[in-house]
């Protein structure tokens, strides 16, 4: 296992600058590094990560210090980055449950498809809840700060996709494995690749298209390499996917008692609440940008969508015999997901 001193001099971290939130002129009593897989200019660093270690270092009274480190600056690859908390190697990571298969079956619940609700607000208040219940069994060698959920997944594809005869064949990329065998249920041929590989991806015609929520679209320049986008009109959607805020447990354990008060009161629900509204928040700007470039956006119409419906439920039913294999009562599971969404989705 790697140390931090170690791995901070293998990342020749000297190459890129963190982005420091510096408020106060006495040095911080703790700084702390935060890694992610996204550009500084994405949604969720500009929208959340930022503005969540700016209250974090001003409820601290300035003893707190957050350095992020977007793009993975720090090395590695974004499937590692719960391990880089895990292992120390970094304070603190964002990243997505799905990266690594099967590590969290029943947070996967939230990936199965046409379980979660449209609004990212909705599904992230209703995965913290979930995950405070169970996160002695899903995270039990880190310590999570904020667990959440984005808003609808969206269809972004070079062709026009309105049906499931439209999908079949087409390369599309999957954020995670539940997503990827929905996607397959539905005809298309799934290429499964972290996010920051699709610019790359769809401009070789590696894909065809892919399927992420509004809000990362401009910082992935999707709208530039796609022309027609795909939505799945109300609730449930497609699917969603859960995002972790974690940091290292020793880490956490050895701050002031204080201080750990901080970072639990900006976390849970308070920081999901902020995180899920940075998602809805983006989504009429980035339409407007999507269709200023002249693409054509449409919605599933009610019918195929019932369809679409249908044809994923094999995913469902393979994903409650697996967890039954392991041991975990996934009906349970999916209830108490579906009890938490409805608890949630009260009218905008």
């Amino acid at each position: 296992m790697m140390d931090r001193r170690q791995f901070m001099t293998s990342a020749s971290i000297g190459l890129a600058a963190p982005f420091v939130l510096r408020r106060h002129a006495l040095a911080a009593e703790v700084t702390l590094k935060l890694h992610h897989f996204l550009p500084a200019v994405s949604n969720v660093h500009k929208n959340f990560l930022a503005p969540w270690a700016a209250e974090v270092q001003a409820a601290s009274g300035g003893r707190i210090e957050i350095q992020i480190f977007p793009s993975m600056q720090l090395g590695g690859a974004p499937p590692q980055l719960y391990d880089q908390a895990r292992d120390g190697v970094v304070d603190m990571v964002w990243t997505l449950a799905g990266y690594t298969a099967g590590r969290f079956p029943r947070m996967e619940v939230f990936d199965l498809p046409f379980v979660a609700a449209r609004r990212g607000i909705v599904n992230s208040q209703a995965i913290q809840e979930f995950a405070d219940k169970h996160a002695a069994e899903e995270f039990p060698d880190v310590q999570p700060l904020v667990i959440w959920g984005q808003d609808h997944g969206v269809i972004h594809a070079k062709k026009q996709i309105q049906t499931m005869a439209d999908m079949k064949g087409a390369k599309i990329r999957s954020p995670t494995r539940l997503c990827a065998e929905a996607l397959q249920a539905l005809g298309a041929t799934v290429v499964s690749m972290p996010v920051p590989q699709v610019p790359e991806a769809l401009a070789q015609g590696v894909i065809d298209g892919c399927v992420v929520p509004w809000e990362v679209v401009p910082s992935i320049k999707v709208h530039e390499l796609t022309g027609f986008h795909t939505e799945i009109p109300g609730s449930p959607t497609l699917y969603t996917t859960a995002f972790l805020l974690v940091m290292n447990k020793e880490r956490f354990a050895g701050l002031p008692e204080d201080l750990r008060k901080v970072l639990v009161e900006k976390g849970g629900q308070r920081g999901a609440q902020m995180a899920g509204k940075a998602f809805d928040d983006r989504n009429a700007e980035v339409i407007a940008l999507v269709k200023e470039r002249g693409n054509v956006v449409v919605q599933l119409a009610d019918d195929e969508k019932a369809r679409w419906v249908e044809a994923t439920q094999p995913v469902i039913a393979t994903w409650l015999a697996d967890a039954k294999a392991k041991g975990i009562d996934g009906d349970a599971l999916l209830g108490e997901a579906k009890a938490l969404i409805a608890k949630y989705d009260t009218p905008a």
